[in-house]
């Protein structure tokens, strides 16, 4: 880390793209994901003596002072309070280029999965079922401008474009399948796990309306399309960590088979409240039988 501070101020200059993913790639020795376990202490370690002005080494913090400290980062950067450090946490730790930060969306997270199906629909312009660089390429160009920031050159966008992909691109394709990209583009919550389907013996009329609502967005009392899509990408991130465009289609497949009496590719009020009382007790069992375990 020391190579990244003012020699005099001792303060962390600001990374481009490229410092930041080297950075990650060499405290994620691993290559899971994650700084954890003796990743995240070796950087704890060198990210305070770096501070240091005389030339000390790592080794100068000591064990003790290693544990605290790691309560009191991880109270402050674990978002998601797992133990670990993933790549959206550490980019807010460390200072960045502007420009790059805000393709994080860290304050702005997508309202619903909804929105992020509609978002997917539209730069997935060739239907290929995945975002390919070049489509990643006009979603970031995108993004840019609505922030107000047009003076992007092509060269500072192809680098944002191949970071993106080697923080986003899990499987290491080339390219960032649904799971990959609800994680460069995440929603504000999956209404799906909320209290009221964790083990709940009952749910009532008002909160079938509620969820109705959440996805039936145009109100014109069915759940189609893009909010079908958004509704099952909830449903299916329940279930599945790493999912495709594929894994979608065959659920919603699935799923209308099980409840679309009608046959019209649509889920109305009735239909949901089947597939929520489903997973209520889906729930409930499974509680039950972590409980038993």
């Amino acid at each position: 880390m020391r190579q990244y501070r003012d020699p005099e101020s001792r303060e962390l200059k600001k990374l481009s793209a490229h410092q930041f993913m080297e950075v990650w790639g060499h405290y994620d020795k691993d290559g899971n994901g994650y700084i954890e376990g003796t990743e995240l202490d070796g950087f704890l370690r060198e990210f305070v003596s770096s501070a240091n002005p005389e030339n000390v080494g790592p080794e100068a913090v000591s064990d003790a002072m290693l544990e605290e400290l790691k309560a009191c980062f991880l109270e402050a950067y674990d978002d998601n309070n797992d133990g670990k450090i993933d790549i959206r946490e550490l980019a807010q730790l460390l200072p960045m280029e502007e420009n790059f930060l805000l393709l994080f969306r860290f304050d702005n997270p997508l309202e619903s999965s909804v929105e992020f199906m509609k978002i997917w629909r539209e730069y997935d312009s060739d239907g290929s079922g995945y975002i390919e660089a070049d489509e990643l390429k006009n979603f970031l160009r995108d993004l840019l401008k609505e922030a107000k920031i047009n003076d992007v050159s092509e060269d500072k966008l192809i680098e944002y474009t191949d970071t993106m992909l080697q923080v986003f691109d899990a499987n290491k394709d080339g390219r960032l399948q649904l799971s990959e990209m609800a994680k460069l583009l995440p929603v504000k919550e999956n209404f799906l796990t909320r209290q009221v389907f964790k083990g709940a013996t009952k749910l009532t009329k008002d909160d079938i309306e509620k969820v109705f609502s959440l996805y039936d967005r145009d109100n014109n009392g069915t759940i189609e399309n893009e909010e079908l899509r958004g509704f099952l990408k909830d449903l299916l991130e329940l279930v599945k960590k790493d999912y495709d465009a594929q894994d979608l289609a065959e659920f919603e497949e699935t799923i209308l088979r099980g409840v679309d009496y009608n046959q019209d590719g649509k889920i109305n009020k009735k239909e949901l409240t089947m597939i929520l009382l489903a997973l209520a007790k889906h729930t409930q069992e499974e509680e039950e039988g972590a409980g038993s375990g």
